[in-house]
């Protein structure tokens, strides 16, 4: 069995293409391959074979439990970003310049915190298979089918932080760019969520000073658009959460068997 790697589109490609949808459609197929590994770790003979190679088994729980923490912290942070999205739609419906200033200031700091997520998996799985004498057609495919899972979770996890932390990074925050664009790689994404740059500081801000009654109206309605969008992000990212804390849950088990 093979898992083909979702293939998030770069920079150079068409930037209305990543949305929310886009964005939770690679949720989805995360899900779907960790679906398929749990259904594979069940397997007698798979756990036969991992039974005898435990210390690959060691990294692949060291990874899996990297995983886990990272998508908690995701969580933590994704929400108070959910919060604030809401303050800061309460203080432009009364045009709280003082109210939406502090919002805009907690959002960088939450943007800046998922960034960094993107640093800590991208270490993830970059070991090789322990060197053995014998390695059978069957630890061969098993080992690509797991392997194939691991760059999926890397590949969909990164465009799911920077997709939504560029989206609020000032100009001022480049540093995020530049440094991700320094050590870019093939499966990294470098652009921001369309329906959470909408909603960026410079369209929000303009509004407290210059912006007259149809214009607030319209980025209120976009707001709210966000929050659906938000809502599906938080659902299908719980999900791929749930999915790495079973998968972790499965190695663990073969390997205190």
């Amino acid at each position: 069995m093979q898992i083909t790697p979702f293939d998030f589109p770069t920079q150079r490609g068409n930037p209305d293409n990543r949305t929310s949808a886009w964005l939770c459609d690679g949720l989805s197929r995360l899900k779907v391959a960790q679906d398929s590994l749990h259904d594979i770790l069940q397997l007698p003979q798979t756990q036969e074979l991992l039974s005898h190679k435990r210390e690959w088994v060691e990294k692949l729980l060291e990874d899996f439990l990297r995983f886990v923490d990272v998508y908690g912290i995701f969580q933590t942070s994704f929400l108070s970003l959910k919060e604030e999205q809401l303050a800061a739609k309460v203080a432009l419906r009364r045009k709280g310049g003082s109210r939406i200033a502090i919002c805009l200031k907690s959002r960088k700091k939450l943007a800046k915190e998922i960034a960094k997520l993107v640093f800590s998996i991208r270490c993830i799985g970059r070991y090789s298979f322990p060197a053995s004498a014998k390695v059978s057609i069957a630890d061969t495919e098993l080992i690509g089918v797991i392997n194939d899972v691991i760059q999926v979770t890397v590949s969909v996890s990164v465009g799911l932080f920077n997709g939504i932390s560029m989206a609020f990074a000032s100009k001022k925050s480049s540093w995020i760019k530049l440094a991700l664009s320094k050590k870019a790689n093939k499966v990294e994404v470098e652009g921001s969520i369309k329906e959470f740059e909408q909603i960026g500081e410079a369209n929000v801000w303009s509004l407290t000073r210059k912006g007259d009654d149809e214009q607030v109206k319209m980025v209120l309605k976009r707001m709210q658009d966000l929050e659906r969008s938000i809502a599906d992000i938080e659902s299908d990212s719980d999900k791929a959460f749930r999915s790495l804390i079973k998968a972790r849950f499965l190695l663990l088990n073969i390997l205190t068997k």
